[in-house]
């Protein structure tokens, strides 16, 4: 199979070629919008980012995404030099220049800035902080549901790269979705350290089976807001909802599969490893948890 698609599909959108993005306190121009060779993320991956989506003129879960990359930035012992207010200020500049009200994503990243030689040693980098922010109209496009293949790269554990740092290191994640294309599917299904199904390479990852939504423990994978507002939304309205070790044959035999994250919301699984799940398409629960998220961010 080569018609590949992603989680991250969006619709074209020629507006996104005259955007206006934020570099380190100045809104400029996307094709000035430029960093130094000499930066830490572009050398070593160093930093973390956030991604937030905009609804009806209102970023969602705005505050906890902020919150989520200041304890990051702390986790790497990086100063982001701003407070949560003034990131947020940022990024509501950033909108009001752009004339955007509904239907866009912004990457907020963060890295530990501009270094004196180009080495790993954290403390060459002496300039502070660089902060871009790029914001997009941005209106998802699936034609169809994803394929996922299983990978042999796993999320590891905390004391390697915790898996629940939005690190600008995602080479692992990337390898993984390699393998998956190679396999013929869109992304990759990952394993935890103990061989239980974990997550995607791109997104949180659960399975409905008999009425029952299941996910992982969370120990392995990143701490998705979207996926909390998911758990918090089935403890809501009823529908069983678990956090738990299960295997690849218990999710080869699901009546339904679904990732979440921060673009896609929620965003079915047709096909695991050549396995058709369910009908193939969204089901009768995933299609209701949709619903109601969609009424709870305005969408």
């Amino acid at each position: 199979m080569t018609d590949h698609i992603s989680t991250h599909q969006a619709e074209d959108d020629a507006r996104n070629e005259t955007i206006l993005i934020y570099v380190n306190g100045k809104i400029v121009p996307k094709a000035q919008a430029t960093v130094s060779v000499y930066d830490s993320g572009f050398m070593l991956g160093d930093g973390v980012w956030e991604g937030i989506r905009l609804y009806n003129g209102r970023w969602t879960f705005l505050d906890e995404h902020i919150a989520r990359l200041f304890e990051a930035a702390k986790a790497i012992d990086l100063d982001i030099g701003m407070t949560p207010d003034q990131v947020i200020s940022a990024v509501l500049e950033t909108q009001a220049a752009n004339g955007m009200t509904t239907d866009a994503h912004a990457r907020l990243m963060l890295t530990r800035g501009v270094k004196t030689r180009p080495f790993q040693h954290p403390k060459l980098s002496q300039q502070g902080p660089t902060m871009v922010i790029i914001m997009e109209h941005s209106r998802p496009n699936m034609p169809r549901p994803i394929r996922l293949a299983t990978v042999p790269h796993l999320r590891g554990l905390p004391m390697t790269q915790d898996p629940k740092l939005n690190s600008h290191s995602k080479l692992n994640c990337i390898l993984a979705c390699i393998a998956a294309e190679k396999a013929g599917a869109d992304e990759g299904l990952m394993l935890d350290v103990h061989g239980f199904v974990n997550t995607t390479n791109a997104c949180n990852f659960f399975i409905v089976r008999k009425g029952q939504v299941w996910t992982s423990t969370g120990d392995y994978c990143m701490n998705g807001i979207t996926r909390q507002k998911v758990i918090d939304l089935c403890r809501a309205n009823d529908i069983p909802v678990f956090e738990k070790n299960f295997s690849l044959v218990e999710t080869y035999s699901a009546d339904e599969a679904f990732l979440t994250g921060t673009f896609g919301a929620q965003t079915p699984v047709s096909q695991i490893d050549g396995r058709q799940i369910g009908s193939g398409q969204m089901g009768p629960v995933t299609q209701r948890i949709r619903d109601l998220y969609k009424a709870m961010v305005g969408a």
